[in-house]
C-alpha cells in the first residue's frame, strides 16, 4: 500500500469516526464545584449573553450568534417563552422566529453552548412575563404558588419544552450544547407576600425539575434558598459580594444588566463599557465562575409583546449587539478583550489558592497562584469613585489604576487589561436615506376609517351588569376592549343639560365618545397607568349613547401578585356628575362588549384581506384618530438594516407586508429635563444615570428585518389611534457614519466601516495627549507629527484597518515621560 493510499485511508478513518460519533451523540459531562463549571473534566470560567429568539428573526439568528462568538462568548442564554408556544390551552406555535429548535441548533452550529432558562415565568419585561391569559382565567388558579391547577399547566408545559429537547438530543448529556437549565425567575426577589405557599412552591419547583432527569445542572437565579442541587444565582448591575447558598456551587451572575429597557415617556438610557467592565472584571476578581450579559441582544417587541405597562417596541437595552444586530461599540469591542484577558487565565483562576489584600482608599490586590505550576494572575481594583491610584507592588512594578476601575495583571508583573482603559472603536451610528431605484422622495398614501358604526351605536358581542376586567374579557387577544352601555335622560329633568363624565379605569388608554361624538381620550403618564377621565359633555332628552374604548399598552410583568393587576375599567366607577354635583352611577348599568377593533377582525393588516377593495386615495386626511393608513415602497438597497421613521404619527401598531413591527407612540415625548451631554462611568449604576434623548419622542425609530421584505413592491399599514400624519413616514438604513479610536500606547487599534463601506477620510488623527471625546477631539499639549498621514495611509479606502499605537508605528511624540500617550482618531464611513 503506497503513503497516498495510507494517508487516504487515515482521512477516511477519522471522517468516519467523526460521523459515527457525531450520529451517536457522544454525552457531554457537565459538572462543578465552588471554582469551576467543570466539563469533561475541564475547569471552565464561562461567558455567555442573552439573545431572545422572538426579538429577532430566523434569518438574524446565525450573524447574531456568530457575533457573540467573535465577542468571546462561550454560550448563549434564552427564556422559553411560554405565552407564545401555547397561546390557547393545548394549541402549540413553534414556527417562524418561535422555532425554539432551530435556535438551539443554530447556536449548537456555531460551537457555542446553551443556557435554556424555561422559567417558564421570564419577567423579561415582556407581556404578563410569559404567561398566557388563558391560565390566568382557569377557575381556581393562584400562579406562581402552591396551586395544583396552576403546578400541573406549569409542569405539561415545562415538560413538554424538556421532551422536545430531549428529542433533538439538544441536553449535554446527549452530546448536544445545553449545558444549563434554569426553573423559575427571580422568585426570591418577591416571594415574601406568598407566605408559607411561596416556600412550599420552590421546593416543589426543584423536585419537579430534578425528576425531569436532563443530565445538567439546574439553577435557580435570584432564590438564596434553593433547594439542593438547584444552584442559586446573582441578577444585578454588580455581584461581587453574592456568594452562593452553598459552598459546592460556583458563582454564577445569570443577568449582568448592560443597560437598561425603554418606557413609553421614557428617556434612553445608557451603560457605559468601562463600568460594564468594571463589574465583569471584579466578578471575576473575587471567584466568578460564569457570567451572562443581559442582554447581549435585545432586539424588537415585535407585535404585542412588550410589557410593562408602557415598555417601548424597541429592547435595544444599550446591548453589545444593538437592537438591528450591528455591534454597539466601545462596549462589544471592550468587552471581547476583557474575555481574551479573563480565557489567557483561566487554568490559573480555576485552579489556585485565593489571597486579598486592601491597599487602603478603596484599592484591592486579589492574587491567585497555582502551587502545582506556580502560575499567578493578579486583580487590581480601585472602587474611589474620585481618586485615581498609583500603586507600587515593587519587584512587581508600578501601575496607574483609575478610579472606578479593575487592571488584570498578567504574572502578577504585566498589566494586560484595565477596564477603564478603551482601546477599541467607537462607532457613531447614522441613518441614511431610501435609495431604492425609482423611490419617490414621499410616499404616497391610502386611508380608511376605522369601523365604529355598530360601536358608536352600542352594538356588542356580548353584555353583563357589571364593569368586566379586561385581560380576562379580551384573553389578550387585541388591545382592545369597547365597554357600552346608554343612559335616559327625562326632558323634564335640566340638571343633566350641562354634566361630566367621569371614569375610572386601570386600562392604561381611554377613548370617550357621547351620541358618536369622541369627547376625549386619555393615558397614564409618570409611570402611572391608572388614572381618573374627567371630561363635559352634553346629554340630550332621551337614550344617550356612552362608548369607551379601553387601551393596553401591554401587561405587567413583575412583582408579588402581578398577574391580578387589573386592566380596564374593572368596577369603575363610570359616573354622570350634574348640575349641583347630582351623580349618576352607571357602574351597574347593562353594558355591551366588543373585544378588539372592526379593522383587526376584518385583517386591514393583511395583504389577503377581503376588504382590500375600500381603501380610498383621496384628501388624505391628517390628525385624524381610528384611521388606517397604507402605502407601498422599495426595499432599500444594500445589508444595512432597515428602520421606518414614524415621525408625525400619534399612537398605534404598524405592519410590513402582513408581519407586525409592534406598537409605535412617537408622539409621546420624554421629559425636558435630566439628561446630559456628559457620562461619568464613575460610581454605582442606575436606570436613571446617563440619560439621553429629553424632550424627544421615545422612539421615533422602528426595525424592519429584512427578511419582511420583498425584492419587488412592499406594504406598510398604520393603524392610528389618537391621531398623526403620515407625511413624514419613510425608510431609512442604519450603518457606522463615524469610527472613532482612543487607543493607548501598547495596544492595537482595530477600525472598520460596515455594509461594505470604506473609511472615506480620517478627520482627526493625534498620537500624543490629545484631548476630548469623538466627534469632539483636540490636540492636546504634545504629538507625533506625522500622527495624520500615518493613519490615513493604513486606513482610506479600507473596510477595515489596524494601527500599532506605538512610538514605533508613529514617531516620537516629543510627550514627557509622565504623559499617558493615546491615539485619538476620527475616520469618516
Amino acid at each position: 500500500m503506497t503513503g497516498s493510499m495510507r494517508d487516504m485511508f487515515f482521512v477516511f478513518g477519522l471522517a468516519l469516526l467523526f460521523f459515527c460519533s457525531s450520529v451517536l451523540g457522544e454525552g457531554i459531562q457537565v459538572t462543578y464545584d465552588g471554582g469551576a463549571i467543570i466539563i469533561n473534566g475541564e475547569r471552565r470560567v464561562l461567558f455567555s449573553g442573552s439573545i431572545h429568539y422572538p426579538r429577532s428573526t430566523a434569518q438574524m439568528w446565525p450573524d447574531l450568534i456568530q457575533k457573540a462568538k467573535e465577542g468571546g462568548l462561550d454560550a448563549v442564554e434564552t427564556y422559553v417563552f411560554w405565552d407564545r408556544h401555547e397561546p390557547r390551552r393545548r394549541e402549540y406555535d413553534f414556527t417562524g422566529n418561535l422555532d425554539l429548535i432551530r435556535f438551539i441548533k443554530t447556536i449548537q452550529d456555531a460551537g457555542l453552548y446553551v443556557v435554556l432558562r424555561i422559567g417558564p415565568y421570564v419577567c423579561a419585561e415582556w407581556n404578563y412575563g410569559g404567561y398566557p391569559v388563558w391560565l390566568h382565567n382557569m377557575p381556581g388558579v393562584q400562579i406562581r404558588t402552591d396551586n395544583q391547577i396552576y403546578k400541573d399547566e406549569m409542569q405539561n408545559f415545562t415538560t413538554m419544552i424538556v421532551n422536545m429537547c430531549k428529542q433533538e438530543k439538544l441536553f449535554a448529556s446527549q452530546g448536544g450544547p445545553i449545558i444549563i437549565a434554569q426553573i423559575e425567575n427571580e422568585y426570591g426577589n418577591i416571594m415574601g407576600p406568598y407566605g408559607a405557599a411561596g416556600k412550599a412552591y420552590i421546593q416543589w419547583c426543584a423536585k419537579m425539575a430534578e425528576s425531569l432527569n436532563i443530565g445538567v445542572p439546574w439553577i435557580m437565579c435570584q432564590q438564596s434558598d434553593a433547594p439542593q442541587p438547584m444552584i442559586n444565582t446573582c441578577n444585578g448591575f454588580y455581584c461581587d459580594t453574592f456568594k452562593p447558598n452553598n459552598p459546592s456551587s460556583p458563582k454564577m451572575w445569570t443577568e449582568n444588566w448592560t443597560g437598561w429597557y425603554k418606557t413609553w415617556g421614557g428617556k434612553d438610557p445608557h451603560r457605559t463599557a468601562e463600568d460594564v467592565a468594571f463589574a465583569v472584571a471584579r466578578f471575576f476578581q473575587f471567584g466568578g465562575v460564569f457570567q451572562n450579559y443581559y442582554m447581549y441582544h435585545g432586539g424588537t417587541n415585535f407585535g404585542r409583546t412588550s410589557g410593562g405597562p408602557y415598555i417601548t417596541t424597541s429592547y435595544d437595552y444599550d446591548a453589545p449587539l444593538d437592537e438591528y444586530g450591528n455591534l454597539n461599540q466601545p462596549k462589544w469591542g471592550h468587552l471581547n478583550q476583557l474575555h481574551l484577558a479573563i480565557k489567557s487565565v483561566q487554568k490559573v483562576l480555576t485552579n489556585s489558592t485565593f489571597t486579598n489584600k486592601q491597599l487602603g482608599n478603596g484599592v484591592e490586590l486579589s492574587t491567585y497562584i497555582n502551587e502545582a505550576t506556580g502560575e499567578k494572575v493578579c486583580f487590581l481594583s480601585n472602587q474611589n469613585t474620585t481618586n485615581d491610584a498609583n500603586i507600587d507592588l515593587q519587584k512587581d512594578g508600578k501601575y496607574f489604576v483609575p478610579a472606578w476601575s479593575v487592571s488584570i495583571l498578567g504574572d502578577c508583573n504585566k498589566e494586560v487589561y484595565n477596564s477603564a482603559k478603551v482601546n477599541t472603536q467607537t462607532s457613531v451610528m447614522v441613518k441614511k436615506p431610501n435609495k431604492a431605484e425609482n423611490e419617490p422622495a414621499q410616499l404616497s398614501w391610502l386611508w380608511r376609517p376605522e369601523p365604529m358604526k355598530d360601536t358608536l351605536k352600542g352594538k356588542g358581542t356580548f353584555s353583563a351588569t357589571k364593569l368586566l376586567e379586561q385581560k380576562e374579557t379580551t384573553v389578550d387577544v387585541s388591545d382592545y376592549l369597547w365597554y357600552m352601555t346608554s343612559v335616559n335622560i327625562n326632558k323634564s329633568d335640566h340638571s343633566w343639560s350641562k354634566a361630566t363624565l367621569r371614569v375610572n379605569t386601570t386600562g392604561h388608554v381611554l377613548h370617550a365618545y357621547v351620541n358618536k361624538n369622541c369627547i376625549g381620550s386619555q393615558w397614564g403618564k409618570g409611570g402611572k397607568y391608572n388614572f381618573i377621565f374627567e371630561q363635559p359633555i352634553k346629554l340630550k332628552a332621551g337614550i344617550n349613547q356612552i362608548s369607551l374604548l379601553s387601551a393596553t399598552v401591554g401587561l405587567q410583568n413583575y412583582g408579588s401578585f402581578f398577574d391580578l393587576a387589573l386592566t380596564g375599567i374593572v368596577g369603575g366607577p363610570v359616573q354622570l356628575i350634574g348640575a349641583g354635583n347630582v351623580t349618576k352611577d352607571l357602574s351597574s348599568n347593562q353594558w355591551f362588549y366588543k373585544v378588539g377593533l372592526n379593522g383587526e377582525s376584518q385583517q386591514l393588516y393583511s395583504e389577503n384581506s377581503p376588504h382590500n377593495n375600500k381603501w380610498d386615495s383621496n384628501e388624505l386626511p391628517i390628525r385624524r384618530a381610528m384611521t388606517w393608513y397604507k402605502t407601498t415602497f422599495k426595499a432599500p438597497l444594500g445589508r444595512d438594516p432597515v428602520v421606518v421613521d414614524l415621525q408625525g404619527m400619534g399612537k398605534g401598531q404598524a405592519w410590513v407586508n402582513g408581519h407586525s413591527i409592534g406598537r409605535f407612540w412617537p408622539s409621546f415625548l420624554a421629559e425636558e429635563s435630566g439628561c446630559s451631554d456628559k457620562c461619568d462611568y464613575r460610581g454605582q449604576y442606575g436606570s436613571n444615570k446617563c440619560l439621553t434623548n429629553c424632550g424627544n419622542p421615545s422612539q421615533r425609530w422602528y426595525h424592519v428585518p429584512r427578511s419582511f421584505l420583498r425584492d419587488d413592491k412592499n406594504t406598510l399599514i398604520l393603524f392610528e389611534e389618537i391621531g398623526g400624519s403620515p407625511l413624514q413616514v419613510a425608510f431609512q438604513t442604519i450603518t457606522v457614519g463615524t469610527a472613532c479610536g482612543n487607543a493607548y500606547e501598547g495596544s492595537t487599534l482595530q477600525l472598520s466601516c460596515q455594509g461594505g463601506q470604506t473609511i472615506s477620510a480620517i478627520q482627526f488623527a493625534s498620537f500624543g495627549d490629545a484631548q476630548g471625546t469623538c466627534g469632539s477631539y483636540l490636540k492636546g499639549t504634545c504629538e507625533a507629527v506625522n500622527s495624520l498621514s500615518v493613519v490615513q495611509k493604513a486606513c482610506v479606502g479600507q473596510q477595515t484597518c489596524l494601527i500599532n499605537v506605538s512610538e514605533t508605528t508613529f514617531g516620537t511624540s516629543n510627550c514627557s515621560g509622565n504623559t499617558t500617550k493615546r491615539l485619538a482618531v476620527e475616520a469618516v464611513c
